[in-house]
């Protein structure tokens, strides 16, 4: 598709200080993608001048007079949700040709002057078609004009698994199918069967900090570094569940449940444009202060644990049915945890603006995140009410039976012999069944 469009001598000329590229005067935007981002590169622009003129000189005066004036106004326009064909993204890089055009559809991220650098990053969305460009503006003379657009969908068309048309792989979609279904008991049982709600938060904890630990120091595969994800989660799950039953101590155990609640709540709010802050390209801005919300949120609600028990339980837990989602189809919302998963693995995702798309799938998603998270707050609040706020110290309940069944020969169970003799017999019983019959003796018949 080619787009003839005109300029006067006035207009700033897109590429026209070219040292990097290949053409002497370049307007294309250069796009490369990994999965954490995606960074367009470009040429800076020169001053507009008369056909048969000589173009100004690109880096011997840098004042108000020179190209040193000008400034880049990045977009970002994002396609249609899981909209993967041809037609498509040649409709939509119509609407980002032009100067008017694209200062009407699209979302200007950032302003560049001559002295920054010509390069931006942004986080990649897998499977999500995003159109860049680029409008340099003079500012003295009021003129401007547009480069060549970029886009991307940050995947491959060609790869065998995990590309374009189909996303998830089938380790993920195992992996979160099964996440989101104990996430969705938690979501409305969690708080009565204490144990279970246990083991989800230890899982997310263990889990989400052995992912990070082994993706940053070896090389193992995507699909080895789940499975072992897997299994570590599930011991911490086991660990802390173990925890409770031999030492009984709720604080403990509640600060574990609040701090996931927290890193949630942080996550959230990192989510916003609040993320976007130049402030917080600085990692050691960002992570003390995504640590101070997350502590904040256990702080605020160590007076009402219950409350914070069954918080935790419906949003993390609906919100597994929103990872589980964006396993076979694109979903923006998982990049709540994503970006923060991004952040913590490449140290130059800093620079990333993270901006995403917010359509109509996104909105029936939230819809249903909603409604889940508010149905199981509500039904464990309702359900709670009038009983214990936490169940007993189930050690100190083992061992009080068991020196009532030592202390009291009436009870039956106190005729019931030791778990090892109990063991023992059972595999007697299960070696004889294998032996062969011995012979009872005489066969004959006995003479009189």
């Amino acid at each position: 598709m080619a787009i003839p469009l005109s300029y006067s001598e006035r207009d700033p000329i897109p590429g026209g200080c070219n040292l990097e590229f290949d053409l002497d005067i370049d307007p294309n935007i250069y796009l490369e993608y990994d999965f954490f981002e995606t960074t367009i590169k470009f040429a800076p622009a020169n001053l507009g001048y008369a056909r048969g003129t000589d173009s100004p000189p690109c880096d011997t005066r840098t004042g108000q007079d020179s190209r040193w004036r000008l400034q880049y106004d990045v977009y970002q326009y994002f396609l249609p949700e899981n909209d993967l064909t041809e037609e498509g993204l040649l409709k939509h890089l119509q609407r980002m040709a032009e100067v008017p055009q694209v200062t009407a559809n699209a979302i200007k991220v950032v302003t560049l002057t001559a002295n920054d650098k010509t390069s931006v990053s942004f986080s990649s969305l897998r499977g999500q078609g995003v159109i860049y460009n680029v409008i340099v503006w003079d500012p003295v003379l009021n003129t401007s004009a547009a480069y060549v657009p970029a886009h991307t969908y940050a995947c491959s068309f060609d790869a065998r698994e995990g590309n374009c048309p189909s996303l998830g792989r089938v380790s993920t979609k195992v992996f979160f199918t099964l996440f989101a279904l104990l996430g969705l008991f938690i979501c409305f049982f969690g708080h009565r069967f204490w144990k279970t709600e246990l083991f989800f938060i230890g899982f997310i904890f263990m889990g989400f900090f052995f992912y990070i630990l082994i993706t940053r120091l070896t090389p193992i595969k995507y699909d080895v570094r789940l499975v072992l994800t897997a299994i570590a989660g599930s011991l911490g799950g086991i660990f802390l569940v173990a925890a409770w039953w031999r030492f009984g101590i709720l604080t403990l155990c509640m600060l574990c449940v609040g701090l996931v609640l927290g890193f949630f709540v942080s996550s959230v709010t990192f989510f916003t444009p609040l993320g976007n802050l130049t402030i917080f390209s600085n990692d050691a801005v960002f992570w003390v202060t995504f640590s101070c919300i997350v502590v904040l949120i256990p702080v605020i609600f160590m007076g009402c644990q219950r409350i914070l028990s069954i918080l935790t339980c419906g949003f993390i837990g609906s919100y597994s049915v929103v990872l589980a989602i964006d396993s076979y189809m694109y979903t923006s919302l998982s990049y709540i945890a994503l970006n923060v998963l991004k952040r913590a693995l490449s140290p130059h995702f800093r620079r990333a603006f993270t901006n995403v798309p917010f359509q109509t799938n996104d909105f029936i998603i939230l819809a249903v995140w909603g409604m889940l998270a508010v149905s199981g707050i509500t039904l464990q609040i309702r359900r709670e009410r009038g009983r214990p706020c936490f169940p007993p110290h189930p050690y100190k309940l083992w061992k009080r039976e068991r020196e009532r069944r030592v202390t009291n020969i009436l009870d039956p169970s106190y005729h019931i012999p030791p778990l090892r003799e109990r063991l023992y017999g059972r595999l007697t019983q299960i070696r004889e069944l294998f032996q062969k019959e011995q012979p009872a003796g005489e066969r004959t018949p006995l003479l009189l």
